[in-house]
């Protein structure tokens, strides 16, 4: 059995700390019906820990006897920073001996881990100096300047270096935590666990923080909403533009042109950027390109091809931002 010991820091966000906790407890549930995988703790330097949603939440201020086969995980919070700061915002702070405990469990064997903003806890304890790591991407560039000893990777989900682990945020440490339990336990078992969750599948940790889904959903045009809601249920079907263009209840004109100013992408572009992404994430998971153009609805692999050697998947084609010049929507 392993302890997985929670770092609880003022101001913390609760799916920070629930999504982790969740895998490591559904784990104990599905694993081993003999004994306990893992016995879940909350530590933190006062008993009620104030948190981002408003609810409290109680931890203990007194440590367990840690070995090495014990994960310690500090989840992130919310940030606040001030000109006169000197450590990572209004929340967040750290003792010294807590950071000495990080840095103790870490020269002794074992596992520490982060979500979010919990990277600086780690870069606080030393645990940095030297390796990769990752935040979420609206701290990346804090997180790099406060600490220029770190090499920051930025845009992907988690980065292992050594007993070091860091996910990018919120969300990501269900990520974190299954990408542990695969490390452990197979990754039969991280998939067992995730479908039980009702979550995505298991991600690798290069994938994108922001997909495509949410890079092109910042406008405001409730009829490219409509469309794109359709492209991302069917994006493996053929789409003629006419069937979108009813949804819309526009001319298929009025929809490329609306749906190019809203996105940047016709809406054969922003399929084919989709198509792309579940793609990669097949490949990323063992399927070969033709096996993974197929899953995502290419008739064959020459156009996934074509469009893994485009500079960004944000960018299908060079010079498609601000109007993509494709003249008519065909069904793939």
């Amino acid at each position: 059995m392993s302890r997985i010991v929670f770092l609880l820091v003022p101001g913390l966000h609760l799916l920070d700390l629930a999504g982790p906790a969740q895998v490591f407890s559904t784990a104990t549930d599905q694993l081993d019906d003999r004994a306990p995988a893992y016995r879940l703790r909350y530590v933190a330097e006062q008993e009620d820990v104030p948190t981002a949603q408003g609810l409290p939440v109680r931890a203990t201020t007194t440590w367990p006897e840690l070995t090495p086969a014990d994960i310690v995980i500090v989840p992130g919070w919310r940030w606040h920073t001030t000109p006169h700061d000197t450590f990572h915002g209004r929340y967040g702070r750290i003792a010294a001996g807590t950071a000495r405990r990080l840095a103790d469990h870490h020269r002794r064997g074992g596992t520490v881990a982060s979500v979010c903003a919990g990277a600086f806890a780690l870069a606080a304890a030393g645990l940095l100096t030297g390796r990769r790591c990752t935040t979420h991407h609206q701290l990346q560039d804090e997180l790099a300047q406060r600490h220029p000893d770190a090499t920051v990777i930025r845009d992907v989900l988690y980065v292992t270096d050594g007993r070091v682990v860091t996910s990018a945020g919120i969300a990501s440490g269900i990520d974190l935590a299954l990408h542990l339990i695969a490390v452990r336990h197979g990754p039969g078992a991280a998939a067992r666990i995730a479908r039980t969750m009702v979550v995505y599948a298991r991600r690798n940790g290069d994938d994108q923080q922001i997909g495509a889904m949410l890079r092109h959903r910042s406008h405001l045009s409730d009829a490219v909403h409509r469309v794109q809601d359709l492209i991302d249920a069917r994006f493996a079907d053929p789409l003629p533009l006419t069937a979108l263009a009813t949804t819309a209840q526009v001319s298929e004109r009025t929809l490329t042109r609306q749906f190019t100013a809203a996105t940047g992408l016709t809406p054969l572009r922003y399929q084919q950027l989709l198509r792309h992404e579940h793609a990669e994430h097949l490949i990323g998971q063992g399927a070969t390109i033709e096996s993974a153009a197929r899953a995502v609805g290419f008739q064959d692999a020459r156009m996934l091809r074509r469009l893994r050697t485009r500079p960004t998947p944000d960018n299908p084609t060079p010079g498609s931002r601000g109007g993509d010049r494709t003249p008519h929507h065909r069904p793939l």
